[in-house]
């Protein structure tokens, strides 16, 4: 996990030693009253991320929290017939892009983000997620 978040970082211009990430792995109960309190959707989810907006990551280095549920993510990479560790390295790359403030709420961040996730990926010798 460290080299998948430590890579993402590097694609940014960041150093790793300069900033700080919490990265934690969580149960199914865990994940849905997170994603019910801060999404309000009652459900378990892959990755919900948590940003340190205080200040800037140049200013202060702490970027925030990422909180994977490993059952969720067993189960997604079963359905999609993925590979777990390559869907893993995806989803903590998902998540650290989150904290540097990429997002895909429009079609057009949607694609940014899939870009830079698919080119990190691609630096990692981990397939291309997405198949549009």
């Amino acid at each position: 996990m460290h080299r998948w978040a430590k890579t993402t970082l590097e694609t940014q211009d960041l150093e790793e030693s300069e900033l700080e990430l919490v990265l934690r792995v969580v149960d199914e109960l865990e994940s849905a009253e997170l994603n019910d309190k801060y999404r309000g959707k009652a459900n378990p989810t892959n990755v919900l991320s948590f940003p340190f907006s205080a200040v800037t990551p140049k200013r202060l280095p702490i970027l925030g929290d990422i909180i994977i549920c490993g059952p969720v993510m067993e189960r997604e990479a079963s359905a999609e017939n993925k590979n777990l560790e390559a869907h893993w390295a995806h989803i903590v790359i998902h998540g650290v892009l989150h904290l540097l403030g990429y997002d895909h709420i429009t079609p057009k961040q949607a694609s940014s983000m899939e870009r830079m996730e698919a080119l990190i990926l691609k630096r990692l010798k981990y397939p291309a997620p997405y198949q549009h």
